[in-house]
């Protein structure tokens, strides 16, 4: 149960009280993680490992998908890129590929901080810039 454990607790918490730009940095982030665990899965012959995770990893990257407002140009080049990513990962798991598997983490670590740089400076316009008139 979530209630007896802490972490699991301020989990929960954390992703109920965060905003929009902090979700979409969990979810680069985790991607990021499974990314890790089916590399794992791929030097340890862990099929298991390996599939679940890259799973994990494409379900992050097809939500991403989803979330992109179509209507902004910019979204039409990230969204060709997430296919491109998801592609990647696809072809990690089918072939136990370590080059697709890195070249997908390349550019979701890309994302992902590029993404931090995007949230940090909203949290600075949002609290202000320190006293201006």
């Amino acid at each position: 149960m979530a209630a007896n454990n802490p972490y699991q607790a301020y989990q929960q918490g954390a992703v109920q009280t965060a905003s929009p730009g902090e979700l979409t940095l969990m979810l680069y982030n985790g991607c990021l993680k499974f990314i890790k665990l089916a590399r794992t899965g791929i030097q340890e012959k862990n099929i298991e490992l390996k599939n679940t995770n890259l799973l994990k990893a494409q379900n992050i990257i097809q939500e991403l998908m989803i979330t992109l407002d179509t209507n902004v140009q910019v979204a039409k080049s990230m969204m060709a890129m997430y296919d491109y990513i998801n592609q990647r990962l696809i072809e990690a798991n089918t072939k136990n590929d370590t080059a697709s598997l890195d070249e997908a983490e390349q550019y979701v670590t890309e994302f992902r901080d590029t993404w931090k740089q995007v949230v940090q400076l909203h949290r600075q316009q949002v609290h202000g810039s320190g006293g201006q008139a």
